[in-house]
C-alpha cells in the first residue's frame, strides 16, 4: 500500500491511494465499538492507510475525540482531514453556517479534540448560501497563514462555488459522493476540477454498500441506522439497485476478489488525482479496501462496468429532500 501515493491538488498534498473514512466509528451505521475503531485505526497506520476523515459533526464531535485518542504518539504518522460548516444545535444539524467567526470557531474545537496543533485538510462541509464563497476561502486562507491549517478542501459544493473559492485561495481537493453506482460528478463538476488542478476524494465509494453485495433492506436494520431511513434501500429501489450491481459481483467472481475490491479498484482508475475514503470501523473491512489498490482492471472490464452502471443507474433519491437541499448542484 505504501507505494500507492498520490497528489491532491497541486499544493503539495500527498496521501495513499486509498484513505479511511471515519464518521461510521461514531455514526449512522449501528452501536458504536470503540475499541474495534481505535484498533482499526492503529491497523490502518500500519498498512500505510494514513489519510483519515472526520468532521465536527460527527457524532456531532465524537468522532473527532476517538481520533484524538487513537493518534496520542501517532500524529506525525496521519493526514488528518476535518469539516466546518454544519450549524449544530441541541446535538443536531439545523443548518449551514460557514461565517468566518463560526469557521474559527470550529477550527479551535476541532484542533482541541484531535490533540493537535494543525489540520492537514479543512472542507467546507457544506456550502452555506448566505455566506459569500470568497468570504470563507479567505478566512481558511488566513488559518493556513497562522499554520493552523495546511489545505483547503469543499465538500459537495457546485462549479460556480469551487471556482469562486479556488480563486481566493487554492483548493486542493473536493470531496463528494463518487462511485461506480453514482456518477452524478462525471458532466459538470469533474472537468472544472481537472481544469483547475483540483483532487477528488470521493465518499461512499462502495455505493453505500450495494457494490459490495451485502446490503439488506432498510427495514431490516434498526431504528438508528441511516440506511434505515436511506431511500434506496427501500421497497423497489432496493431491488433495482440489487440487479445493477450484479456486474461487479459477477467480475469480482471472475477475478477471485471481493466486489467491493471492483469498486475501489475501478474508482481508481478513472484518474490518478482520485483518492477514495470507504469508511469502515472494522480490521476486515480496512485490510480488504487496501487490497484494491493491487488490482488493475483492464480496458474490457472497465468499459464492462461503465456500460453496466452508467450515470442515473442508481434508483432512488441520493438522501431526504431536506439533505438534498444542502448539496450544491
Amino acid at each position: 500500500m505504501t507505494s500507492h501515493i498520490r497528489k491532491l491538488g497541486s499544493q503539495g498534498l500527498v496521501v495513499p491511494a486509498i484513505g479511511l473514512g471515519c464518521m461510521g466509528m461514531s455514526q449512522s451505521y449501528g452501536p458504536a465499538d470503540e475499541a474495534e475503531s481505535i484498533a482499526t485505526l492503529h491497523r490502518a497506520i500500519e498498512l500505510g492507510c494514513t489519510f483519515l476523515d472526520t468532521a465536527e459533526v460527527y457524532g456531532p464531535y465524537t468522532n473527532e475525540t476517538l481520533l484524538g485518542r487513537a493518534l496520542a504518539g501517532k500524529r506525525h504518522q496521519v493526514v488528518i482531514a476535518t469539516k466546518f460548516g454544519f450549524k449544530i444545535e441541541d446535538g443536531g444539524i439545523t443548518g449551514a453556517n460557514s461565517r468566518p467567526e463560526r469557521i474559527r470557531k470550529a477550527v479551535e474545537g476541532s484542533l482541541r479534540r484531535l490533540r493537535t496543533d494543525h489540520i492537514d485538510l479543512l472542507y467546507q462541509h457544506r456550502v452555506d448560501h448566505e455566506v459569500p464563497m470568497e468570504d470563507v476561502a479567505g478566512t481558511v486562507g488566513e488559518l493556513v497563514s497562522e499554520g493552523k491549517v495546511r489545505f483547503f478542501g469543499l465538500s459537495e459544493a457546485g462549479e460556480a462555488n469551487i471556482r469562486r473559492a479556488h480563486a481566493v485561495h487554492p483548493v486542493s481537493a473536493l470531496q463528494s459522493e463518487y462511485s461506480l453506482w453514482e456518477r452524478n460528478l462525471e458532466q459538470d463538476i469533474i472537468p472544472v476540477l481537472r481544469e483547475l488542478g483540483i483532487g477528488l476524494v470521493p465518499f461512499s465509494p462502495l455505493g453505500r454498500g450495494f457494490l459490495t453485495g451485502t446490503v439488506k433492506r432498510a427495514e431490516e436494520y434498526p431504528e438508528d441506522d441511516f440506511r434505515r431511513n436511506d431511500p434506496r434501500y427501500q421497497g423497489e429501489h432496493y431491488d433495482a439497485n440489487m440487479r445493477a450491481a450484479q456486474t461487479v459481483r459477477d467480475l469480482a467472481a471472475t477475478l477471485g476478489v471481493k466486489p467491493g475490491q471492483i469498486a475501489l479498484a475501478w474508482l481508481l482508475s478513472k484518474g490518478d488525482d482520485i483518492v477514495p475514503i470507504p469508511g469502515t470501523k472494522r480490521r476486515q473491512y480496512l485490510e480488504e479496501n487496501i487490497a484494491a489498490a493491487d488490482i488493475a482492471l483492464n480496458a474490457a472490464q472497465m468499459l464492462a462496468l461503465d456500460e453496466a452502471l452508467p450515470p442515473g443507474t442508481a434508483s432512488g433519491a441520493r438522501y431526504s429532500e431536506r439533505m438534498m437541499a444542502m448539496v450544491d448542484r
